[in-house]
């Protein structure tokens, strides 16, 4: 049938509940336990009271078999006309996807299914549309052994309505669900981690003056009580050292950032990040923290340390692989961090476009080729990658052998960059030198300035440090074995239905 049809049929039957004295939209509803803790302390003849979603219907004629869903899993429940009486009437107006309230007995059946014999019901939410289909299967099922037949729906296989109407995914397809309690888990994990350490949870500004803390380009408003330009912010790195300058020496935002750039299987516009500051901390510190806590992380979640991802497996456990990145560019393309950016790009193999900054495109070409050795080494497990060129790395300190190099590491899991990190840089003269460095070559610096405000913090004095940053979306993904960043994010960024059909 037709949308529209659907709709009419079931709004038909709203109203017939409405004329038999039952509320279709009902309200307060307590005293239910989970289906999965009633389950687990089934006994029989033991009174239950469970709510959720119809998944299924099987007719029996004078009995009904159903599927109800909630949260913490599914049951079947068994309706009878002559346990219900006068109540049956309305029982036969309800349709999968409706919400109810059931109030009854534990029993199993022949099938030695656990089931609640329904003695009351109450309809909590009627649903005027019908649940998402993805296979519609007629089969055999539950109770239908003697020969009857039911009609089930499995899965939401429309992957842009899976984005679109998140809501609707997760009723069709459960295993969803159970990715975004997962994420929820993770997220707890990381900040009960963190406090144990003494680091103080903060919040920093998401709507900010000037766009720093991170390359990237920032999305754009303007606030119309000061007339000004304002921006969504790409990073609060700015913002957290400025707290260490003030006196807290411990500091994290598990925190939502905006760049407004391309949208892959590991970009989305908005994403979330932790960031954390240790005072009197250096890389080296940050590294033990991220091999502590993800690789425990790893083993809260799973239940191991080796993890499955993509029909591979991701061994988590520690010490992690150390690569130098300066090493590996010397090794790969005879490439000294000394080298003019002209020579990098000769060696690199790569053509510099017309009217292209040279050292933003040397900074992108050089990042690719990690990359691109990633995939070509094809490994899954940790991997941090230390010895970055300075110039890829403004607000790091130097290595003093080598201030041609960096104190700073990323970390790579499945070829994919999760976490960066840095030996902060606290001289104020030589921040200030290294931002305009930056700013001069980058061809979209009209969208960035210099954060004057965070230089003068640096002026009156930032104890020395350690910053980490962790990609929550990706670390979600290799956690919960999902393929793309849109998976483990509630309400991704999609395009209006009406654009995307004048796109095609």
């Amino acid at each position: 049938m037709e949308i529209d049809e659907i709709m009419k049929i079931r709004m038909d039957k709203r109203d017939a509940l409405r004329a038999k004295g039952m509320n279709p939209y009902g309200g307060r509803f307590l005293g239910t336990e989970p289906i999965a803790k009633v389950l687990d302390g089934f006994a029989e003849e033991k009174p239950a009271l469970i709510a959720g979603r119809i998944m299924s219907m099987r007719d029996h004629g004078k009995v009904f078999f159903v599927d109800l869903m909630d949260q913490s899993g599914r049951m079947q429940l068994f309706f009878k006309e002559a346990v219900l009486g006068e109540a049956w009437a309305m029982f036969r107006l309800l349709d999968i996807g409706d919400i109810i309230g059931a109030e009854g007995t534990l029993f199993t059946t022949k099938m030695g299914q656990k089931s609640l014999r329904v003695m009351k019901f109450t309809v909590l939410s009627k649903a005027l549309m019908s649940p998402p289909i993805g296979k519609e299967k007629i089969e055999k099922e539950g109770e239908g052994e003697s020969g009857e037949t039911s009609k089930k729906f499995y899965g939401l296989q429309d992957v842009d309505t899976r984005y679109r109407q998140r809501y609707v995914d997760m009723i069709a397809n459960p295993e969803v669900r159970d990715v975004f309690v997962k994420r929820s888990r993770i997220v707890s994990y990381i900040r009960n981690f963190l406090d144990s350490r003494n680091f103080l949870e903060v919040e920093t500004p998401m709507l900010q003056t000037q766009a720093g803390g991170a390359r990237g380009r920032p999305f754009q408003s303007k606030h119309n009580a000061y007339n000004m330009d304002v921006f969504m912010r790409i990073a609060p790195e700015l913002y957290l050292k400025r707290l260490l300058v003030g006196g807290l020496e411990r500091v994290y935002e598990i925190n939502r950032n905006f760049r407004n750039e391309g949208v892959s299987t590991r970009h989305n516009p908005e994403f979330t990040m932790l960031e954390l500051y240790q005072a009197y901390g250096d890389m080296q510190d940050m590294m033990d923290i991220t091999e502590t806590l993800i690789s425990s992380l790893a083993k809260e979640i799973t239940g191991f340390y080796k993890v499955p991802y993509q029909g591979q497996t991701i061994d988590f456990t520690t010490p992690w692989k150390r690569v130098s990145f300066a090493g590996l560019i010397k090794e790969k393309f005879d490439i000294d961090p000394t080298d003019s950016a002209e020579k990098m790009l000769e060696k690199v193999k790569v053509r510099r476009p017309g009217n292209y900054k040279l050292d933003k495109l040397t900074k992108s070409a050089i990042m690719k080729i990690v990359e691109e050795i990633l995939d070509e080494d094809a490994t899954l497990d940790p991997v941090f990658f230390t010895d970055y060129f300075t110039f890829l790395c403004p607000l790091a300190k130097t290595d003093p052998a080598n201030p041609a190099l960096s104190k700073r590491f990323e970390f790579f899991i499945a070829g994919m960059e999760v976490g960066n990190a840095y030996s902060e840089l606290n001289d104020p003269c030589e921040q200030r030198e290294r931002l305009m460095e930056d700013l001069k070559d980058d061809p979209e610096a009209s969208a960035r300035s210099i954060d004057e405000d965070f230089v003068r913090a640096l002026e009156y004095g930032m104890p020395p440090a350690g910053g980490l940053g962790i990609g929550i979306d990706r670390l979600v993904m290799l956690l919960t074995d999902s393929a793309s960043i849109r998976d483990v994010i509630l309400f991704p960024l999609m395009k209006p239905l009406e654009e995307k059909k004048t796109d095609a």
